[in-house]
């Protein structure tokens, strides 16, 4: 299994790789900086694709990458249940609130927004083809305004060696239709935060507990 993701990981990154190669671009990061965030409000995933779990299982990947990028990030399952508490449970509801309200529940810098567009596997021929694709916002706690956007979409469809003949097309297809039954979305979940984190020139300019806080910006 650990052979299985490292190969998983090294294709999407070759694939993320060949994606900032082809375009190349610079955020205009004036407002995040006047702004100066020190603290992460993720609030509950809009869901936008047709797998009722993938909300719970994605916000199960954005802490620790935002952690590390060194801000701190309330406890995404404690902010649900408060939110819930206070009438919130709903996260389509969520998104249409002021954030200086959201931001006021627990004394947030800021909210990060996101949501879920694709998180699904397609099935074609003897392949399937898994797709994640995600809606990054952050917003003021304190104004309102957006502070920082990101779009990612990744996709993976491995390559299946089962040999030749009859017998190599059998053992494919029931690869092909494993997968397809019980994709595993997280790989390309990781890579996703990753990529719209510390991506030069779109990602997220290093927090107040970062070592390179102040001092990354001729990168963001």
């Amino acid at each position: 299994m650990k052979a299985s993701f490292l190969k998983f990981a090294a294709a999407a990154l070759a694939v993320l790789a060949m994606a900032g190669c082809a375009h190349q671009q610079h955020n205009d990061y004036s407002k995040f900086r006047a702004e100066d965030p020190h603290s992460i409000l993720v609030v509950p995933v809009v869901n936008r694709s047709v797998d009722v779990t993938a909300p719970d299982y994605f916000l199960s990947s954005i802490s620790i990458p935002l952690v590390e990028r060194g801000y701190y990030v309330f406890p995404v399952n404690l902010v649900k249940q408060v939110m819930a508490d206070d009438g919130l449970s709903d996260s389509d509801m969520v998104h249409e609130q002021e954030p200086q309200r959201l931001a006021s529940l627990f004394g947030a810098d800021s909210i990060m927004y996101i949501s879920i567009e694709r998180w699904d596997a397609r099935y074609v021929v003897l392949a399937t083809t898994v797709t994640v694709s995600l809606d990054y916002t952050l917003k003021s706690g304190r104004t309102g305004e957006t502070l920082w956007t990101n779009h990612q979409t990744l996709q993976y469809s491995p390559n299946n060696n089962s040999g030749g003949g009859i017998a190599g097309l059998i053992a494919q297809a029931i690869v092909a239709a494993v997968q397809k039954a019980a994709p595993d979305y997280m790989p390309l979940a990781y890579q996703a935060n990753n990529q719209a984190l510390y991506a030069k020139g779109t990602g997220l300019p290093a927090g107040p507990y970062h070592g390179l806080y102040g001092k990354d910006k001729d990168t963001y």
